[in-house]
C-alpha cells in the first residue's frame, strides 16, 4: 500500500512541474542519450522527463540543486543540473524558445507591439559609437631613434 501512495504521489508532483502538453514539444528538441557501454553499463540513467521535473523544481522553489527531495522528484538535484548543462551545451533552451514562439505566431497570439528585451540578449555599450579607431593601449615596441 505505501508503494502505491508514493507512485501516486511522484505521478501528481510529475503532472504539476512537468505537464503533458510541456513535455510533448521539449521531448522531441532533447538531445540523444550516448548508448550505455555493454561492460560495465554503470547505473541506468534517470528517463528525461524525471530530470526535467527536478529542473523545474528548482527553477520554481528557488532552492539548490542539493535541496531537492530526490524520494520525490525522482533524481538528485545534481542529476537535475548535469541534464540542464548538457541541454544547455545541445542549445535545446533557444530551439525550446523557438518552437514556443513559432506556435504562438501560428495561433495568433503573439502580439510585438509591447515587447521588451534585457540585457541577456542584447549588447549593451557602454557610451556612444565612436566614428574612428582608438589606438591601442598595449605594450608595443617602441618607435626606433636611429
Amino acid at each position: 500500500m505505501a508503494d502505491g501512495c508514493c507512485i501516486g504521489r511522484i505521478y501528481r508532483i510529475s503532472a504539476d512541474l512537468v505537464p503533458d502538453d510541456l513535455w510533448e514539444r521539449m521531448a522531441p528538441l532533447l538531445p540523444a542519450r550516448p548508448p550505455r557501454r555493454h561492460r560495465y553499463p554503470g547505473r541506468l540513467p534517470v528517463d528525461d522527463r524525471t530530470a526535467l521535473r527536478g529542473i523545474v523544481y528548482v527553477l520554481r522553489k528557488g532552492v539548490s540543486r542539493a535541496d531537492v527531495p530526490s524520494e520525490r522528484i525522482g533524481c538528485s538535484g545534481v542529476t537535475a543540473w548535469r541534464r540542464l548543462r548538457d541541454g544547455t551545451e545541445a542549445g535545446v533552451s533557444p530551439r525550446l524558445h523557438e518552437v514556443l514562439l513559432g506556435e504562438l505566431r501560428r495561433k495568433g497570439l503573439l502580439e510585438t507591439d509591447d515587447a521588451a528585451i534585457d540585457g541577456s540578449h542584447v549588447r549593451a555599450l557602454k557610451g556612444a559609437l565612436t566614428p574612428a579607431l582608438r589606438r591601442s593601449t598595449a605594450a608595443a615596441r617602441a618607435a626606433s631613434t636611429m
